[in-house]
């Protein structure tokens, strides 16, 4: 093989962004097919135009992982190990597969549960089991088909269901555990329009004064309506995630339990009040935290004892945080970026909410008579 050199390119997609790819010249071969190819697409995304300072830090790290990864791929080369497709194996089982990516997320209650049952839900479409090589456009379409035609299981359930395969597809091809993703064709299921249950501000104060049998769940379900951080990523708040002063404000520097992104966030003097005292950097800052049906029912006692008349679970608190920016006139990006999300139109939900609501004032005006 003559010398071989790798260089990261970027190439614009939609949305604004950019995928950034290694370029091999000349051409890397196909262990499998025999086939040559100049690119490889790392799965990572730059914007255009870095419009905030966060947009700058972004770009800046993902080109820095970009690098690193070509840095690799040249040793790889050099010492040739590298080949594409190396891991293909047709007979492989994509179940167990499943599998592992669910055991993944183990600590996330609510995300595990719906891998799970993501995995029931394949079992029961191909009960003698999934191999690799049977993953084409027809088994996606009618694993489709088989989520649309159960009718025990709710529109948006199924979306997720669906998207959970959507996302191990995606992972296996990053694996090169499959050759290209089968469902890149396939129409995607969509979702009903759903209302979110969220708190205004003055009723988390009512809940801020009001006893809770469940102190954990109250001092942390405020801190969520105040930072937005989910419940996982609150559960794994250490002591030495909190930085800063009293002068000069607190923030915290964590990784996202969902996106695995690192984030640092800017909270108020309330939320570090909600912390207690400070105890030893490893020490969990919300003890004896741990989602169950019991807590939410403690939860829900301690709504109905404020005299708030709402079914919440404890991600409300991460709706409240959401409706309550926006109201305040907060702009949109910002709250994607408080959230933590990485797509904007996640968060554009939240704005619909904030619509209905200006219309629903609105209308109340029909009611006054000059």
């Amino acid at each position: 093989m003559s010398k071989v050199k790798v260089t990261l390119r970027e190439k614009s997609i939609s949305k604004g962004r950019k995928s950034l790819y290694l370029d091999f010249y000349p051409a890397i071969q196909n262990l499998k097919t025999g086939k040559t190819s100049r690119r490889e697409f790392l799965g990572l995304y730059v914007f255009e135009k870095a419009k905030n300072p966060l947009d700058r830090q972004h770009h800046k790290e993902t080109r820095s992982l970009g690098e690193s990864i070509r840095s690799k791929r040249q040793l790889e080369i050099q010492f040739k190990t590298y080949g594409f497709s190396s891991k293909l194996n047709l007979d492989g089982d994509f179940l167990a597969f499943f599998k592992r990516l669910c055991n993944d997320r183990y600590e996330s209650q609510g995300n595990y549960g719906n891998w799970k049952s993501t995995l029931k839900q394949l079992e029961l479409f191909q009960p003698k089991g999934i191999t690799f090589g049977s993953l084409d456009k027809s088994f996606v379409e009618g694993f489709k088909s088989h989520l649309e035609k159960n009718k025990d299981i709710k529109q948006n359930t199924k979306v997720s269901y669906y998207r959970k395969f959507l996302a191990a597809l995606k992972q296996a091809v990053k694996d090169d555990l499959i050759e290209e993703n089968p469902s890149k064709n396939v129409q995607a299921l969509k979702e009903e329009s759903t209302s979110r249950e969220f708190l205004t501000l003055e009723e988390i104060q009512k809940l801020s004064q009001t006893e809770c049998s469940n102190t954990s769940y109250k001092s942390a379900f405020l801190f969520s309506a105040l930072t937005g951080l989910r419940f996982s990523d609150i559960k794994a708040l250490t002591w030495q995630d909190l930085q800063g002063n009293e002068n000069k404000g607190f923030f915290i520097r964590y990784k996202q339990k969902k996106t695995k992104n690192h984030e640092t966030l800017r909270i108020p003097k309330s939320a570090v009040k909600l912390m207690g005292k400070r105890k030893d950097e490893s020490s969990p800052i919300f003890n004896k935290l741990s989602y169950s049906a019991w807590g939410n029912m403690q939860l829900q006692e301690w709504v109905n004892k404020a005299n708030i008349n709402k079914k919440i679970t404890f991600h409300c608190a991460r709706h409240s945080f959401a409706t309550l920016q926006l109201t305040m006139g907060t702009d949109i990006y910002t709250v994607s970026k408080l959230l933590g999300h990485k797509e904007l139109k996640t968060t554009e939900i939240y704005g619909k909410i904030i619509d209905q609501k200006k219309n629903e004032a609105m209308n109340k005006m029909d009611e006054f008579e000059l």
